[in-house]
């Protein structure tokens, strides 16, 4: 359905499915087992789906003071981006009389496990990670009111998204590299699935073709540092010009290019500038610091749980992204 078009209704969902508007809120509020069919309960989940029906939950408040229990989905707490997302959202959940239940995905990011018996009746809302989205699936959170984080905000399953401004922080980045000189980049990709990447990738190619005379190579890595390493070294063993800067997604992507760089005998920034993006404790752990872009992890949290509040409550959440700023420290330099 077209964005600004009238939203799908249950009698729409009911019309497509060709049953009745009482057999798609059995279904949809997960009350349909005993006395609806599972073909006919597929084909309604199928014809919300397809319509990009979800239910007004806010609005009958259906859910709102039932338990004042949110659950944040996230990748595994790996960095701690993260626990700074939860931090922030505990704290206006508290304000507001919430708790936060914190569910990491067990494998980072792929399938889990319902951490409740039922999901839709232990809670009132969700906060996602777009990184934690097949999770998110399995648990059937995208059936409860909803709050997207790092989500395309023209395909979310949320019925609000919230974004940082992942873009401006790519167009920082490549500024500051033009002004220092550089023209060849390699750019040193998360190998995930996500939008969130996406947006960096996209941003950064679309950067550099604006600029005359750049090259862009992209290599991909798991988010961990002996990944990033392996791949790093794979790409400075490579034939033809040696790249004078390297743009990572992530400040942990960063720690396993540089151990790459120093093992194959060269200096950073003398002979390579690098960046990161998240400005993680790794970013001022390593020698020389980190010029990467700092995301505010706990105000992230904030609005996100402030985004679902809006949504549970029928008003409208806060617009716009969050802004970034690029922090420039040792690791860049004009090029040799």
């Amino acid at each position: 359905m077209a964005r600004g078009s009238t939203r799908p209704t249950s009698r729409d969902v009911a019309q497509a499915a060709g049953v009745s508007q009482a057999a798609v809120s059995l279904v949809l509020g997960d009350k349909w087992r005993g006395r609806v069919s599972e073909p006919t309960a597929q084909r309604v989940r199928d014809a919300a789906q397809e319509l990009g029906y979800r239910p007004n939950l806010a609005a009958r408040n259906l859910r709102l003071g039932r338990t004042r229990t949110v659950l944040l989905v996230v990748p595994a707490l790996t960095t701690e981006f993260f626990a700074e997302v939860y931090t922030g959202a505990a704290r206006v959940a508290a304000a507001h009389g919430f708790g936060v239940v914190l569910y990491p995905s067990p494998e980072g990011v792929g399938p889990a496990r319902d951490p409740f018996a039922s999901a839709q009746a232990a809670l009132d809302g969700v906060i996602a990670s777009s990184m934690a989205a097949d999770a998110l699936t399995a648990i059937r959170g995208d059936q409860l009111p909803l709050v997207m984080l790092d989500s395309d905000p023209e395909g979310s399953l949320g019925a609000a998204t919230v974004n940082l401004d992942i873009a401006d922080g790519i167009r920082q980045v490549t500024e500051h590299l033009l002004t220092l000189g550089h023209r060849r980049f390699l750019h040193l990709a998360a190998d995930i699935p996500s939008w969130t990447f996406e947006v960096r990738a996209r941003e950064l190619a679309s950067r550099l073709t604006d600029a005359p005379g750049t090259d862009l190579r992209t290599i991909g890595a798991p988010i961990s540092i002996e990944d990033a390493l392996r791949a790093t070294e794979a790409a400075l063993a490579a034939p033809g010009p040696r790249p004078t800067a390297l743009v990572c997604d992530d400040d942990k992507l960063a720690v396993g290019a540089y151990k790459a760089i120093r093992r194959a005998g060269l200096r950073v920034p003398d002979d390579l500038s690098v960046t990161g993006l998240d400005d993680l404790g790794l970013a001022t752990a390593i020698d020389p610091e980190l010029t990467t872009v700092r995301l505010d992890a706990e105000a992230f949290g904030e609005r996100g749980m402030r985004a679902l509040l809006a949504v549970l409550e029928g008003r409208p959440p806060e617009e716009g992204d969050l802004p970034v700023s690029l922090v420039v420290r040792g690791s860049t330099a004009p090029p040799r």
